[in-house]
């Protein structure tokens, strides 16, 4: 029986088709389910090498992990012995990829400006962040990756219902629909998942993020 943390159960685990090919991100919830449906493996890179596993050969790694490098994984705690997260899994038969465009949602476009507004270049909260049309509805300005970027509430009011050349204001950075899930990028900058970065290759594969 297995007693998982909430926090542990919400961690990102990329999924790989079974000819390694990144084909989205699900939560450790969903990576477990899949192990224990033996539809997936997991995969892990040691030295540079892919090693896979079942259920009971990661038990065995993660009893390894846990004596001598507890610090660098998140863990899952069973009532006989702790499971290490894992950060990547193998669907055994899918091979297929997807074929959807990234979302445009709120939190993609968040996390494509790094949460920055895009006049004044400075960071903010979530809370404090607003999303403006760079041409306004008013003017004909569509809900676009193009025209929708995030924007300070003083920077919005500034601006109001003119375009940044009517303003005078100047956008840090154009706006552009994203190749991949803006969110694939935030986690990138986080250590622990480092392992993903050789099976992401925009060129030819988008990854949608599901909750």
């Amino acid at each position: 029986m297995l007693t998982i943390a909430p926090s542990a159960l919400n961690h990102s685990v990329l999924v790989l088709n079974k000819h390694y090919a990144a084909v989205r991100v699900v939560t450790a919830r969903r990576a477990m389910c899949m192990l224990f449906k033996q539809i997936a493996e997991i995969v892990s890179i040691d030295d540079g090498s892919w090693l896979s596993h079942d259920f009971q050969s990661w038990r065995e790694v993660s009893e390894v992990r846990s004596r001598y490098e507890r610090e660098h994984h998140d863990w899952i705690r069973c009532v006989r012995f702790d499971l290490a997260v894992p950060r990547i899994v193998r669907l055994l038969l899918y091979d297929r990829l997807p074929v959807a465009p990234v979302r445009l949602t709120r939190r993609n476009i968040y996390a494509r400006d790094r949460s920055r507004c895009q006049y004044c270049g400075n960071r903010f909260s979530t809370s404090e962040l607003t999303l403006d049309h760079v041409v306004p509805r008013s003017q004909g300005g569509v809900m676009a990756w193009t025209n929708v970027v995030c924007c300070c509430v003083t920077c919005n009011v500034r601006k109001g219902g003119r375009t940044p050349h009517q303003a005078r204001m100047k956008l840090v950075i154009e706006p552009v629909r994203p190749k991949r899930s803006p969110m694939i990028t935030v986690h990138l900058t986080s250590e622990k998942y480092a392992s993903w970065k050789q099976f992401l290759d925009a060129a030819y594969w988008n990854v949608e993020l599901r909750d």
